[in-house]
């Protein structure tokens, strides 16, 4: 895949489509590569007449790793969170923002649809309320605004995603990937045994295991402040999609965020979680591909 400089740091993306459509820059989330982004949803995008690039974000994947910044202690900074006490974080979400934005100048794409999940949903909310003039319209998935007092992960769900691997052996990375998808995976519409596995063997596979990386993009989170009141500046189209039965990032993060943000519509789908199974897809392609194509109709209007 081709890389880029963007804001100091190399990031690893792919492409799909035709380089003269309107672009789709997809953000992925805590911890996750570029290839959670499935490519039949960026090619079903494509088909809709769309370049959807997706990326590795910093410190995953193929995307610069800062390993100068050292192994944070994550612990620590947790213990910090839950007394109230101020976290600090090697990088902030808005530095992460400014990748993004970065990655869009050095491909010389002036202007794009910004979706992001999870993580990546508070990324793309940053770029569209602070980078208006790169942004057309913005969509937030399974993410929520970070503000303080919303309900928090479920406890088996935090431990899913922040639990080491019992070794950095391939078994065991594939063992705990699995495992922590089956824990925040969606009810309503689950991944098969088979679909799992490829997709988790397919990640452990790409890159080794960094776990000092995962550290400070989770430090990133944690250390952001909550984005409400820059939200209300945000002036593209915008759309919310949220799992009813997300036990990571409650459904009450997506209502805080589509109520922080004018105008923008919230859509709540029973049985979803916190996953891109092959059978959500059809539901991801009909309400991102819906969306960016009436804000695509609206700016040309």
């Amino acid at each position: 895949m081709p890389q880029a400089r963007a804001n100091g740091i190399t990031i690893e993306y792919e492409s799909f489509g035709r380089e003269s459509d309107p672009v789709i820059l997809l953000i992925m989330g805590f911890s996750a590569q570029l290839t959670m982004w499935p490519v039949s949803l960026c090619e079903g995008l494509a088909s809709k007449g769309f370049q959807v690039v997706r990326f590795d974000n910093r410190d995953i994947g193929k995307s610069t790793h800062l390993s100068q910044l050292g192994a944070p202690n994550v612990g620590e900074a947790m213990m910090k969170l839950m007394s109230g006490q101020p976290v600090e974080a090697p990088y902030l979400l808005d530095d992460m923002a400014k990748d993004a934005v970065g990655l869009l100048d050095a491909l010389g794409i002036k202007r794009a649809h910004i979706v992001g999940a999870s993580m990546g949903g508070m990324i793309a909310q940053i770029v569209a309320a602070k980078y208006p003039e790169h942004t057309i319209s913005l969509t937030s998935i399974m993410s929520t605004t970070g503000k303080r007092d919303l309900p928090q992960a479920k406890p088996e769900a935090m431990a899913a995603l922040t639990t080491p691997p019992a070794s950095d052996s391939r078994n065991d990375r594939i063992a705990q990937g699995m495992k922590t998808w089956r824990i925040i995976g969606s009810p309503g519409f689950p991944a098969t045994d088979e679909e799992l596995r490829a997709a988790v063997e397919a990640a452990v596979d790409r890159v080794p295991y960094d776990p000092a990386g995962v550290g400070r993009q989770l430090l990133a989170i944690v250390a952001s402040p909550p984005r409400n009141d820059i939200l209300k500046n945000v002036k593209a189209p915008a759309q919310v999609i949220h799992g009813e039965a997300d036990p990571l990032v409650p459904v009450e993060g997506g209502k805080d965020t589509a109520a922080s943000i004018p105008g923008a519509k919230l859509i709540l789908v029973p049985g979803m979680a916190h996953d891109f199974t092959q059978a959500l897809l059809p539901i991801y392609l009909k309400h991102i591909g819906d969306f960016v194509e009436g804000a695509e109709k609206a700016k040309a209007a």
